[in-house]
């Protein structure tokens, strides 16, 4: 008994974080978002929705403007995952009779019936299962439902044709029913558990100036005071009306200049879009299909322009700014040479460990007892001249290195490996200082390797690390000499191993036109 009053605490305390981070937008007058409801909509899809100002909306997965966005938050105590039969299995949702997709054709065919405008958004700690073809389907950028992997096939005994089978006869409808249903549909796996959620919550409400709560205090008002406005039957919310709500509750704060916050995607997040919340952004994501660039030529014709025009023009009336990275290993280094230690600005990085947090190189003073930086050196091949650098911070990618440049880099003669003394993992780093003091690490690293070898040696730079660190390595690309950058395959849907990318300094010569391809 007492479990399952825990269980059902904490699906609120899920669906009201999942509110905030969303209502804080309302007070910010440059968010697209203009009305948010809480327990209000289509059945089964009420738990939250999102309005979008009119020519700043989202788009689905053919381009068409999401003008509005139906959320049901499905939170569950343990781990776990969930396939295609889930979603035509009443349990899972713990029903009786009607499944998640019936609940959500529904929902399609009274708000959306021509399939374009809305979209229905399960959010969940839950995750598709890697084993279930679902999740091939499933985009990583956006969590809608890639239509040409779902009907690229032609006959119901492949795999995507035996999910269309499935779904089409639990619907009763025919292939063109289901094309425009599913294209409204999308789904967003969160890891973060509540504490996380509650920090997202914070940086928000610093951003709007909604008061703060403590971390060491038990209590959390925002969790509470959403429920009682809906047993008030005030479920729905404007930005003005918001303000009212907020103020008549004393929820504002000391109030503070909001930052500056520049948005970079490659890749779209599944619940946090950069759009929402940032003053600009470069939208790089055409370029890309899924996290697989299209043309290999992009790195350096398209994105590294368009990215150095992009930030140049954010920096020039800022000193200091904050950038948010929805982006490639690669595009986090680049964003840094083009940002370096002598543009004499101060950049905080928007870093996504378990929570969102602002780190910079000198936001707090780093401590003994954290981590340091080891250096070992691996001799490939005596009469090469090339160096490669593999720095595994969340990962150690020692051995993927070794044998991507065993086959494809001959002329690389040393591998020199960065790990860190605690051992590779997502918590490694502690702090943007932190991050700042192992890049200095690895300059000094690379630097002195360098001088040792002949001048005209490349370097090859594989990094799996935050953002924040690449990108403050990137910041010192001058003194690192030539180098090429390299991005993993790590969802393993190409070869599962590693594709050059970027080659620092960059020449002009050649630099496409960006056309359709980049928009900011």
């Amino acid at each position: 008994m007492v479990q399952a009053i825990t269980a059902r605490r904490d699906g609120d305390i899920y669906q009201a974080r999942q509110f905030w981070i969303r209502a804080a937008f309302l007070l910010d007058p440059e968010s697209p978002i203009v009305r948010i409801g809480f327990e209000d909509g289509p059945k089964s899809f009420d738990d939250i929705w999102v309005e979008y100002a009119h020519g700043r909306e989202p788009k689905d997965a053919r381009g068409a403007p999401i003008c509005r966005e139906h959320l049901q938050c499905k939170w569950h105590v343990t781990p776990g995952v969930y396939g295609y039969s889930n979603l035509i299995d009443p349990t899972f949702i713990n029903a009786n009779a009607r499944s998640f997709m019936q609940r959500a054709r529904d929902a399609q065919m009274a708000n959306a019936p021509n399939g374009t405008g809305v979209r229905f958004k399960m959010v969940t700690n839950w995750q598709a299962d890697r084993q279930d073809y679902l999740s091939a389907l499933v985009s990583s950028q956006s969590g809608s439902v890639r239509l040409d992997r779902l009907f690229g096939t032609k006959t119901d005994s492949s795999k995507a044709g035996a999910i269309r089978k499935a779904w089409r006869e639990h619907l009763e409808i025919d292939d063109d029913e289901l094309r425009v249903f599913v294209n409204t549909l999308a789904f967003g796996h969160t890891s973060e558990n509540l504490d996380d959620l509650r920090a997202r919550c914070d940086l928000s409400f610093r951003i709007a100036g909604l008061k703060r709560v403590p971390t060491h205090h038990s209590s959390f008002i925002y969790d509470d005071v959403v429920f009682q406005w809906m047993s008030q039957g005030r479920v729905e919310f404007e930005k003005e009306s918001f303000r009212d709500a907020c103020a008549d509750e004393d929820l504002f704060g000391q109030s503070m200049e909001r930052p500056k916050i520049y948005g970079v995607k490659s890749f779209e997040h599944p619940l946090d879009r950069l759009e929402d919340r940032c003053d600009d952004v470069l939208n790089l994501v055409p370029v890309f299909d899924q996290r697989y660039i299209r043309d290999e030529e992009d790195w350096s014709k398209t994105l590294y322009p368009a990215l150095e025009s992009f930030l140049q023009s954010a920096a020039r009336d800022q000193r200091q700014l904050d950038l948010a990275l929805d982006a490639h290993t690669t595009l986090a280094f680049a964003a840094g040479s083009v940002l370096n230690i002598k543009s004499g600005r101060a950049v905080g990085l928007e870093q996504r460990t378990l929570a969102r947090q602002i780190w910079a190189a000198d936001d707090v003073p780093n401590e003994d007892d954290w981590p340091t930086l080891n250096k070992t050196i691996l001799e490939v091949d005596p009469h090469s001249t090339d160096i490669a650098f593999a720095v595994g911070i969340t990962h150690d990618i020692a051995n993927d290195v070794r044998q991507f440049v065993s086959k494809h880099l001959p002329k690389v003669g040393r591998l020199i490996v960065f790990r860190p003394s605690s051992g590779s993992g997502a918590q490694v780093i502690k702090s943007g200082s932190h991050a700042f003091a192992f890049s200095q690490t690895v300059k000094e690293g690379v630097r002195s390797i360098r001088s040792e070898s002949a001048t005209r040696a490349l370097s090859h730079l594989f990094i799996a690390a935050p953002n924040a660190l690449t990108f403050f390595l990137g910041q010192q690309a001058s003194a690192l000499g030539p180098l090429t950058l390299y991005e993993f395959d790590f969802e393993g849907a190409r070869d599962g191993s590693y594709r050059k990318s970027l080659t620092l300094p960059i020449t002009q010569q050649g630099s496409k036109m960006l056309g359709s391809k980049v928009h900011s």
